[in-house]
């Protein structure tokens, strides 16, 4: 009885850090609302360049696809900054800079290897390489974001191994990028969201 009960209170020393640890800037609203930015632009990708096959229409869809990425950016940091206003504690601030360097080197991963695709002319492969360093950025801020966050990362991983054999006639199509981008961060924005429930307080929207 007592082994069980000091491995029951090992378990529960371990819940507690982790929820310390966990970043509490992160906002489901604004992951929500970049997942409808993603649905936005895969409406409009679906009006004017529905299915790029050619140079004119995939440089199109590169600009369209960095306006949204450049959009999501701005709601997710921009609700981690109004955060950071309110609660100006080490902890905080730790934890901030914990969640840059968790996340930049994706994102640079991620900057570096579109332009070399674009340089060759790999436009079929962006998507799916898109997808996979998001993935990896999941991962590597996975001990700051609820545990079932892992779960879309891991999603993520799969979409990408598709997209990445997938026919070059595919890979562009409008309705990809908004079925895993804007899906996934909605659900990511459910899941904070479904914790903020569970423990109110820690997460702003």
């Amino acid at each position: 009885m007592e082994v069980r009960q000091a491995i029951a209170d090992i378990a529960e020393v371990r819940d507690r850090l982790a929820a310390v640890q966990r970043f509490g800037g992160y906002s489901g609203w604004a992951s929500i609302a970049s997942g409808g930015v993603a649905v936005g632009a895969g409406i409009v990708q679906a009006l004017v360049a529905p299915r790029p096959l050619n140079l004119a229409s995939q440089q199109l869809y590169l600009n369209l696809w960095l306006i949204c990425l450049a959009a999501a950016l701005g709601i997710n940091y921009g609700a981690i900054l109004a955060w950071r206003t309110r609660h100006r504690d080490s902890q905080s601030r730790y934890q901030v800079r914990t969640v840059g360097m968790s996340i930049l080197p994706a994102i640079a991963a991620g900057g570096v290897i579109t332009a070399a695709l674009v340089l060759h002319g790999l436009y079929t492969l962006l998507p799916g390489m898109w997808c996979a360093t998001y993935a990896l950025g999941l991962f590597a801020s996975r001990a700051l974001v609820p545990p079932p966050v892992v779960v879309v990362a891991v999603v993520f991983g799969f979409i990408a191994t598709l997209l990445l054999f997938a026919p070059d006639a595919i890979a562009l199509d409008w309705w990809i990028m908004p079925l895993a981008f804007g899906g996934g961060q909605v659900a990511i924005g459910a899941i904070v969201l479904s914790e903020r429930q569970t423990a109110p307080g820690r997460y702003p929207f």
